[in-house]
């Protein structure tokens, strides 16, 4: 298959006119040129943006506050390093000495920032590409875009008939910038002791063998290749070498089943498929290679042969020897890659050629195939890296990610290579051998950034802090969170504990479709609230709207929408562009949708609440929008639909049938100052009696108490309120169930959130059902409170499908 496809000086300038003395330099340029110095032919574009004019109106009162002063609307300040993070209205700001060594170090500079950003973007980020390499530059437009589907197709570009290349960016740049003999690479195996590294020479060399190859088999700019690997170096070394030669790369997460990988290949039609024969995760092996082989067989009665099926020899898993084998297609990685050469001409592309397809589940039941280009993308990860971590080039650099989701791709590979980092790469578990694995790996490699997701944070939560605490973890700098919205307490247990009150927490929200972060803190700019994300980043507009499109101010709660584009948005989903526009930018016209909901409460803050519910209450019945679909699609002349609720008059809610169409909301909150508080999806919104109460705030409530190590919450039906809360509850190790702590807990939610928000159900749950990335499976929760268990569906990509059965067998307990 084939898919379509020197630097100028920055500087920032005061509100006065005068340089910003407080400014220090950056590899990307942190110094931006006052916007009346340049023009584009993006200026007309830019007047078809609808602009506020007053800019960042919620944020004005905190603009002049300096770093590390003051209290902020009856909140109190806590220093990094000085205090304790301990109350929710805790407001955390960074010390002098890290503000005064960040690359933004104050507020005021930020919103020069991220005001020139909006007002010009494409000089902003013009000048930004500068810093890369680019065979050819773009031509006189920066970028071009058309979010509103009433105006014609949607349309996203940036830095088009600009010729580059990402591998030349992240490998060779740095080497012949003097990086050669810089480590890029740590990896860490799975078993303690196991280990390896590379330095950006070795790594360029690794990387051009395999492209050689890769060109060698017939792979071509433009063709598919499908890399199902665990994290091995030999996983980002296989996207490098496809961005080499031009060819798309498209990763399968290693956990993903059989079906699952075979949708993926018949889909994006590869030439080749990337794989290795066994890993060892924790004490369990995976049989991969079985997994690839079932794949293969299954996507050849559907049409889609694969010729080449490249193994890597894991010899830690197991022996070629019990690796079953096809001759004439499956070829053992070690026997032919090192005889290629080390070196690799790359292939120039444009910028808005295809870098790589990530495949998200829909809602249909067929994945969709995000597709990112190369350019923009480039840009918008490389810098989003920076300033979100505000990466030092002394860092050490570990994301706990797996490459096979988009966290991996932008922040595990692509962009610290870009800033020429070092990065540690994990194969194990993270509770392997023991709860401290973690911070045994921060202490060996000296790792100063460490950034993973909020449910590993509230795992380790659950244990002793003596797993933590045994280790120095001096070394670190700056914490970071994705995934989901953190919760005040495992925030305040990953800055107390692990960062020992003195690392900020960079909690990020964005999504695969974004490629990058959109609402961020930056370290040593503003002060935070525990949970909170805080503001949008360079070039981001976000909106909080109502149900009908209109843009809300002051606090409120929401739809989460984004106007305007920005360098690393998603082109369209691959083979489908109307899928595209009609789940992101018909919802509400003229804005990009992000599926999630949002409160910005009275400071300003962002809070994710969650996604659009996926049950439609009808006349009191309450139906799966999925149960609907597979009726519709059993006609014989339907091949797909999707269904939605829409108002009705009479029925409050009624079905909308529109082929090919899915709608996903995200509520979030904005603060009287304007911080972004990303709260999770709106299908996690529960209707309890007229309330709308969002399950990370029954969540957050419940693991405030002191014998919660961990709740997962979803809705159940209730035949007096509607729907009722049904919560899913980890205790501390060694804790007992009991019902006085089933009332303890519910009297918790009430105090903290109101008795409306009371769960009428507790579910003891000695675990939860979590993909090996640490994402929970709430769909499987709900079939499970709703005793559906005969719908539960396919759980081979949980890390322990066994906790379904002990959730199931404690229903009634």
């Amino acid at each position: 298959m084939k898919i379509a496809s020197s630097s100028p000086i920055l500087t920032v300038v005061s509100s006065s006119g005068s340089l910003d003395p407080k400014i220090s330099g950056s590899s990307l340029g942190s110094r931006i040129l006052p916007s009346t110095q340049r023009s584009s032919p993006s200026d007309n574009l830019l007047l078809r943006r609808t602009m506020s004019s007053n800019y960042l109106r919620h944020v004005e009162s905190m603009s002049q506050l300096p770093s590390g002063a003051g209290k902020i609307s009856q909140l109190n300040a806590v220093v990094l390093g000085e205090s304790l993070a301990s109350e929710e209205n805790d407001l955390i700001f960074p010390s002098k000495e890290f503000s005064g060594q960040a690359l933004v170090s104050s507020p005021q500079q930020y919103m020069e920032m991220h005001k020139r950003s909006v007002e010009d973007p494409a000089g902003f980020w013009s000048d930004i590409a500068s810093e890369f390499y680019w065979k050819q530059k773009w031509g006189d437009q920066v970028f071009s875009e058309n979010l509103d589907v009433r105006k014609g197709p949607i349309r996203i570009e940036w830095f088009k008939r600009g010729i580059t290349n990402i591998c030349y960016n992240c490998l060779d740049k740095n080497v012949e910038a003097g990086l050669g003999d810089k480590i890029a690479m740590y990896w860490e195996g799975n078993e303690i002791g196991v280990d390896a590294s590379l330095t950006y020479s070795e790594l360029l060399q690794q990387v051009c063998q395999l492209a050689n190859y890769l060109k060698d088999i017939g792979v071509k700019k433009g063709d598919a290749v499908v890399i199902y690997l665990p994290m091995l170096m030999e996983l980002p070394i296989a996207m490098l070498a496809c961005a080499r030669i031009g060819a798309v790369h498209s990763v399968v997460f290693a956990g993903f089943s059989a079906d699952s990988l075979a949708q993926r290949i018949v889909d994006c039609k590869p030439k080749v498929i990337l794989t290795c024969n066994a890993v060892k995760r924790g004490p369990k092996t995976i049989n991969l290679k079985a997994i690839v082989d079932a794949a293969l067989d299954q996507s050849s009665k559907d049409g889609v042969s694969v010729d080449v099926c490249l193994t890597y020899e894991n010899s830690s898993a197991t022996t070629r020897e019990n690796t079953k084998w096809q001759n004439g297609r499956d070829v053992w990685w070690q026997d032919v890659i090192p005889k290629y050469p080390t070196s690799c001409e790359v292939e120039w592309v444009d910028a808005e050629d295809p870098l790589f397809l990530l495949y998200t589940s829909g809602s249909t039941g067929k994945p969709k195939g995000v597709l990112h280009t190369t350019g923009g993308y480039m840009i918008y990860t490389a810098t989003t890296f920076e300033y979100a971590f505000d990466y030092k080039p002394t860092d050490v650099y570990w994301c706990t990610a797996d490459c096979g989701w988009i966290t991996g791709h932008s922040y595990v590979t692509y962009g610290p290579m870009l800033n020429g980092a070092t990065v540690v790469v994990f194969e194990g578990a993270p509770n392997y051998p023991d709860s401290g694995r973690c911070w045994d790996i921060v202490d060996k490699y000296k790792i100063s950034i460490f950034y993973t997701a909020p449910t590993l944070v509230r795992s380790l939560m659950r244990d002793d802090d003596k797993f933590v605490t045994r280790y120095s973890r001096k070394s670190l700098r700056v914490l970071g969170s994705v995934g989901e919205p953190i919760n005040p307490s495992a925030w305040r247990w990953f800055f107390n504990v692990v960062g020992d009150s003195r690392c900020p927490i960079s909690d990020t929200w964005w999504q695969t479709e974004t490629g990058g972060f959109m609402i961020t803190p930056l370290p040593g700019a503003w002060p935070q609230k525990p949970g909170s994300a805080t503001f949008p980043f360079f070039g981001v507009q976000p909106v909080i709207v109502d149900e009908k499109g209109n843009e809300i101010e002051g606090e409120c709660s929401g739809y989460l929408c984004v106007k305007g584009s920005w360098p690393g948005a998603f082109r369209t989903l691959f083979g489908d562009h109307e899928r595209y526009e009609t789940t992101y930018f018909k919802p509400f016209a003229g804005y990009y949708f992000s599926g999630d909901g949002c409160s910005r409460d009275k400071d300003g803050y962002y809070w994710l609440t969650g996604r659009v519910d996926d049950v439609i209450n009808v006349s009191g019945h309450r139906i799966g929008t999925a149960e609907v679909e597979s009726a519709l699609v059993l006609h014989p002349q339907c091949a797909e639909a999707a269904v939605v609720g829409i108002d009705h008059e009479v029925c409050g809610l009624t079905m909308h049938k529109l082929l090919g169409y899915e709608a996903h909301l995200i509520l979030y909150s904005r603060d009287k100052d304007g911080y972004y508080w990303l709260t999770g999806r709106v299908d996690d919104v529960i209707n309890v009696s007229g309330h709308r109460i969002g399950t990370a705030e029954v969540e957050s409530a419940l693991v405030l108490h002191p014998q919660c190590a961990e709740a997962a919450v979803v809705g159940i039906d209730h035949e007096v309120k509607g729907q009722g809360i049904y919560a899913f509850v980890t205790l501390l190790e060694g804790v007992p169930y009991s019902e006085e702590l089933r009332k303890s807990l519910v009297l918790m939610v009430r105090n903290q959130i109101g008795a409306f928000a009371a769960p009428d159900r507790i579910h003891w749950a000695p675990g939860l059902p979590k993909t090996r990335s640490g994402k929970i499976m709430r769909r499987i929760l709900r079939k499970i409170a709703s005793r559906q268990l005969e719908e539960l569906g396919d759980i081979s990509t949980l890390a322990d499908p066994s906790v379904v059965d002990q959730l199931i067998a404690l229903a009634d307990v």
